[in-house]
C-alpha cells in the first residue's frame, strides 16, 4: 500500500514550495519570487513521529484562461483527488483575497480534512492581526506558521499525523526507479503520459515546461515502477535564471535517485553534445542506461535507416556501448511495450550477481588468451576477483601492482564478462586492489 499523502495548495506565491522544501527538510521544490513557478507536482516523503507519509507540493490553484494556468489548475485538482490530508496555504500578510475563497471553495467540495494555513507570521502580534479574516474561509481554526523561519511547522505536523487514515500501510514500496532525461521539449512528459495512460504531467510545446521532476508510481504485472519525469538539462552557460539552475540541478538529482535512466532525445535533432554529457553522468554514477529516441515517426525512412542511425549513436556513444538503443514515439505509442521490458532487462542485469568461482574462471580464460600488461620486465598478476556488490555490478581484483592496469585491459576484461553474462545497459566496476601474493 502507498504512504499517505498530504497534498500543499493554495493560490500562487503565497510559500507552498517554501513550505514543502521545509516539511521535507531538502530543497526540492524550486522556490523563487515570481508566481506560476511551481507548475507540476512535486512529491517527498516525510517522517514525524515514526510516521511515514508523502507530501505534494503543487502549482498554485489560479482562475486565469491560459493554458498553462489551466493545466497548472488541473494538476493540483488532480493532487487533492490523491490527497488524504490538504494543507490550505495562505499569506498571512496580504490577507483574505477572493482568490483564497475560490480556493476555499474547492477544497470544502473535495471533502478531504483541510489545514488551513496562515503562512508568512512572524510574531505574535502579526499573527493576531491576521488570522480574523481567514476564520472566514469556515475551514476551522487557522494554524500560524512561518514556513520560511519553521514557526509552528511542529504543530503542523502533529496536525497532519492526527488527520491521515490508520488502516494505511505505511512501509515503502519496493519500487524500480526510473529517471526520464534529456534535454527540453524532446517528449518527456509526452512518453511518461503515454505510458501511464494518464495526463499526469504538464505538456507544452513551450521548451522547459517542466521544471520539477515528478515521481510517480505506476504498476505493470506484478512489477512497481517509479517513474520521474525531469526537467530539461540545457547547458550550463543557457541557466541564466536562477529557477533553471534548480531544474539542471534537479535533473542530476533524478539520476542520481534512478535505478535506470532513460536518456531521451529528438530523432530530427539527432544526438548532441549535451545529450551525450547525460549519459556520462548516468554512467559514471553506476545507472541502468536506455537510450530512447523519440519522434521516430516522423523520420522518412528507407530501407536501411534505422541500422545507419544506430550506427552513427554507437560511434558518438561508445562509452556506453552496452546501451539499448530504442526507436519509440511518445505520440503514436510506437515500441512503449517494448521500452518497458528493456527497462526491467536492464534492471535486472545491474542485479545479476555471479559466483565468485565462475569469475575466476572467466578472468583466468581471459588472461590465458590476452596475457597481462607489463612494464620494465614486471607483468600484471591478477590473484583472484571477487564480486562486491550489485546495483551496479562491482568487482574487486586483487593484483600485483595497481599500476600495471591499462584501461584497455580493465576494458578487455569488461567485455569478458560481458560476453559470459550480458551486464545488458549496466556498466560494469573494477575496483583494483593491490595485495602481495
Amino acid at each position: 500500500m502507498a504512504k499517505p499523502i498530504a497534498a500543499i495548495v493554495g493560490r500562487p506565491n503565497v510559500g507552498k514550495s517554501t513550505l514543502f522544501n521545509r516539511l521535507v527538510r531538502e530543497r526540492l521544490a524550486i522556490v523563487e519570487g515570481e508566481p506560476g513557478v511551481t507548475r507540476d507536482r512535486l512529491y517527498g516523503d516525510v517522517e514525524w513521529l515514526n510516521h511515514w507519509f508523502t507530501v505534494v507540493d503543487t502549482g498554485g490553484i489560479d482562475t486565469g484562461t491560459d493554458v498553462i494556468t489551466r493545466q497548472v489548475r488541473r494538476q493540483a485538482e488532480i493532487a487533492v483527488e490523491q490527497a488524504d490530508v490538504i494543507l490550505f496555504v495562505v499569506d498571512g500578510r496580504a490577507g483574505l483575497t477572493g482568490a483564497d475563497e475560490e480556493v476555499a471553495n474547492l477544497l470544502r467540495r473535495s471533502s478531504k480534512p483541510v489545514i488551513l494555513c496562515v503562512n508568512k507570521i512572524e510574531s505574535v502580534q502579526q499573527g493576531q492581526e491576521a488570522v480574523l479574516d481567514f476564520y472566514r474561509l469556515g475551514l476551522g481554526e487557522p494554524l500560524l506558521i512561518s514556513a520560511e523561519h519553521g514557526r509552528n511547522i511542529g504543530d503542523l505536523l502533529d496536525l497532519v499525523v492526527q488527520e491521515m487514515p490508520s488502516d494505511r500501510d505505511e512501509d515503502s514500496e519496493d519500487l524500480l526507479k526510473v529517471a526520464v532525461v534529456g534535454r527540453p521539449n524532446v517528449g518527456k512528459s509526452s512518453l511518461v503520459n503515454r505510458i501511464l495512460g494518464q495526463e499526469r504531467t504538464i505538456v507544452s510545446e513551450v521548451a522547459g515546461t517542466t521544471r520539477d521532476a515528478i515521481d510517480t508510481a505506476f504498476a505493470r504485472g506484478d512489477k512497481q515502477y517509479l517513474f520521474i519525469d525531469t526537467a530539461g538539462l540545457r547547458r550550463r552557460k543557457k541557466v541564466e535564471k536562477q529557477v533553471e539552475y534548480y531544474s539542471v540541478i534537479r535533473t542530476l538529482r533524478a539520476v542520481d535517485r534512478s535505478d535506470v535512466t532513460v536518456v531521451l532525445f529528438d530523432a530530427e535533432e539527432g544526438l548532441t553534445e549535451q545529450d551525450q554529457k547525460i549519459c556520462g553522468y548516468a554512467h559514471e554514477n553506476g545507472k541502468g542506461l536506455i537510450i530512447a529516441v523519440n519522434k521516430w515517426d516522423l523520420i522518412e525512412k528507407e530501407t536501411n535507416t534505422m541500422r545507419d542511425f544506430e550506427r552513427d549513436l554507437r560511434r558518438q556513444l561508445q562509452f556506453v556501448s552496452y546501451a539499448p538503443i530504442l526507436f519509440v514515439s511518445a505520440l503514436t505509442g510506437q515500441r512503449i511495450s517494448r521500452l518497458l521490458d528493456t527497462v526491467e532487462v536492464v534492471a535486472e542485469n545491474r542485479a545479476l550477481r555471479i559466483p565468485t568461482g565462475q569469475l575466476n574462471t572467466i578472468i583466468q580464460d581471459a588472461v590465458t588468451l590476452t596475457p597481462t600488461p607489463s612494464d620494465k620486465g614486471v607483468r600484471l598478476k591478477i590473484y583472484y576477483a571477487v564480486q562486491a556488490q550489485v546495483n551496479p555490478p562491482v568487482f574487486l581484483l586483487y593484483v600485483n601492482r595497481k599500476d600495471l592496469m591499462h584501461y584497455s585491459y580493465e576494458r578487455y576484461l569488461k567485455n569478458r564478462l560481458r560476453q559470459e553474462y550480458g551486464f545488458v545497459g549496466t556498466p560494469i566496476i573494477f575496483s583494483v586492489k593491490e595485495r602481495s601474493k
